[in-house]
């Protein structure tokens, strides 16, 4: 540990320096996930209709042959995992968390006997699972910090066409869903197969409403066209939206946890500040005291 003033002055200034950075990176993730929030509580009532009507044509259609996108595979060989995460990393445990749901994922199809195929949308995912040895499929990357539609298609066409042509039997997706700026859940979904996919909490609030309330009164649904049409129609704009929803979850939550950490970087900032104060006002003390003693010793020595 440093004992001179200098060094500790030194050491205080340094960490004034990264406390700047620490707060102008909080005012910038703040404002960030304002904007992020808006964008995400606008296509949750979307997401949530465009699901449930279309898993609603798909049971009023029954099996369709002549859709591929919509026909069970007989065997589950491999199973497709898309994580999503961010292109940078100062977010806490934003990315590493999806990681390891991820890995803990593929590791638990394989003791199934199944084959893990991986695809990764962020940087910090895609160098992870490369570190790990882990064979990535295809990444997709440079823009988690404002995801468009159009990122979304990409990584949906990607992931039907693996669908389709039988390169992966199921589609599962991690991604952060938003809370707050303090909490991020991770999720895991099943995409495809759609007579699999995972249900949102507000499509099965939903219902259990319908099935509550109007269970004796429904009236039928008639189709038109007819369901296998709508269907052909319907589904590749339902993964396009469920993707594009979970990139503005993961977004969001980037953001919040981004802030999170910067704000609790600069409060440590403030503590290490305080303890390196104590310690220099120590040290001028120490100083003082032997320049006193060197004063006194001096004046006996012309005195004796």
């Amino acid at each position: 540990m440093p004992t001179s003033q200098r060094d500790v002055r030194n050491r205080i200034g340094a960490v004034k320096n990264i406390q700047k950075i620490t707060r102008a990176m909080e005012a910038v993730a703040a404002a960030r996930l304002r904007r992020a929030e808006q964008r995400i509580e606008a296509l949750r009532p979307y997401a949530d209709a465009i699901r449930r009507m279309t898993r609603q044509a798909a049971e009023a259609a029954g099996a369709v042959p002549r859709l591929p996108i919509l026909s069970e595979h007989e065997r589950v060989s491999s199973v497709g995992l898309l994580l999503i995460a961010g292109d940078r990393g100062l977010a806490g445990a934003f990315n590493s968390n999806i990681v390891r749901a991820g890995v803990a994922a593929g590791r638990e199809h394989e003791g199934e006997g199944h084959t893990a195929v991986y695809f990764a949308s962020g940087q910090r995912p895609a160098s992870s699972l490369t570190f790990r040895r882990l064979d990535v499929a295809e990444s997709f990357t440079g823009f988690t910090d404002r995801p468009s539609y159009a990122d979304a298609r990409r990584i949906a066409e990607r992931l039907m066409a693996a669908y389709v042509d039988e390169e992966v039997d199921e589609v599962e997706i991690f991604y952060n869903r938003y809370i707050s700026p303090l909490q991020q859940i991770v999720r895991r979904e099943t995409l495809l197969p759609l007579q699999q996919a995972t249900l949102l909490e507000s499509d099965e609030e939903q219902e259990q409403a319908d099935s509550a309330e109007h269970a004796e009164h429904r009236a039928l649904v008639e189709y038109e066209p007819d369901p296998e049409e709508i269907l052909g129609r319907l589904v590749p704009d339902y993964v396009e939206i469920s993707i594009y929803r979970a990139l503005l979850e993961s977004t969001a939550s980037e953001h919040g946890a981004r802030m999170t950490a910067m704000r609790n970087a600069t409060q440590n900032a403030n503590t290490l500040i305080d303890d390196l104060t104590l310690e220099m006002n120590r040290a001028r003390q120490a100083e003082i005291t032997q320049e006193i003693l060197e004063v006194v010793a001096g004046a006996e020595g012309l005195t004796g």
